[in-house]
């Protein structure tokens, strides 16, 4: 009996933290300004909603624009995140402990200071605060602790004695990196570049903060499309993007940890 409880208070769980995302999805098939469960039955089930997304030529270089910024503020938070974490990891005393206290102050900070921050740094320095550079510093200023936080655990779980055999069977440190240290913390390399493309495209304070005239992120255009209300035309549409969205990260998290299980099998 307590075992069906247990599984019962689970579900109820998961079904309040996931039903506003599956009333989303349900609505992305519904071709209609107005929310309600009336317009389900009136309306009915159809791809409309998805044929003006990608028809809509503006919304879609928005799209398009939000992934390519993802794209590279992920890569080089991936590659400065995992040097970072090596290095954290390897070094000893006092100097260690503080750049990993440092790396760490991203994260909980409010991401309103770190905007602020941003745009006086870049105001200072070239007298530009918005520019598609400033964009990408400060993405890669809120992904990369994550990228960090991501692999060092993986470098915890590693056999510390890997790199230095491989070092004393006469491979270079830069050969033992790549073919011994990558190799074991691959899995917290790729959690670390999901990470870091999830929250690019999740950001609305840097983002509204750093960008410059005339280009628009998903989460800046949703923002204006929402304060404008039934003003703007794309705004069902949305919900057609943010379903597509969501179901593209249920089936990467699913796609892995179906091969992490098969990995652990072998």
């Amino acid at each position: 009996m307590r075992k069906y409880i247990n599984v019962f208070y689970i579900a109820l769980i998961l079904l309040f933290l996931y039903a506003p995302i599956l009333t989303l999805v349900l609505y992305s098939f519904v071709d209609t300004p107005i929310i309600s469960i009336q317009e389900v039955f009136n309306q009915g089930l159809s791809f409309g909603l998805y044929k003006k997304l990608f028809n809509d030529g503006a919304l879609m270089k928005i799209v398009w624009d939000t992934l390519l910024l993802a794209g590279i503020v992920a890569v080089l938070a991936t590659v400065l995140g995992t040097l970072g974490a090596i290095g954290i990891h390897y070094s000893k005393g006092r100097f260690g402990k503080v750049v990993s206290a440092s790396s760490r102050i991203p994260v909980i900070n409010a991401e309103i200071v770190t905007a602020v921050a941003l745009v006086l740094l870049f105001a200072f320095i070239f007298a530009e605060s918005r520019s598609y550079f400033a964009m990408v510093i400060g993405h890669l200023v809120i992904t990369t602790p994550f990228v960090v936080l991501s692999v060092i655990p993986k470098l915890k779980q590693m056999d510390s004695s890997l790199y230095e055999a491989a070092l004393d069977l006469g491979a270079s440190p830069f050969r033992a990196l790549t073919r011994v240290v990558i190799p074991e913390i691959l899995p917290g390399i790729l959690s670390g570049f999901m990470l870091a493309i999830t929250l690019s495209l999740d950001d609305y304070i840097i983002s509204a903060y750093t960008k410059p005239a005339g280009f628009d992120t998903i989460s800046t255009y949703v923002y204006g499309a929402m304060a404008k209300s039934n003003a703007n035309s794309s705004l069902p549409a949305l919900r057609a993007l943010s379903a597509i969205i969501f179901v593209v990260i249920i089936l990467v998290v699913v796609i892995g940890n179906i091969r992490s299980r098969r990995k652990e099998a072998k």
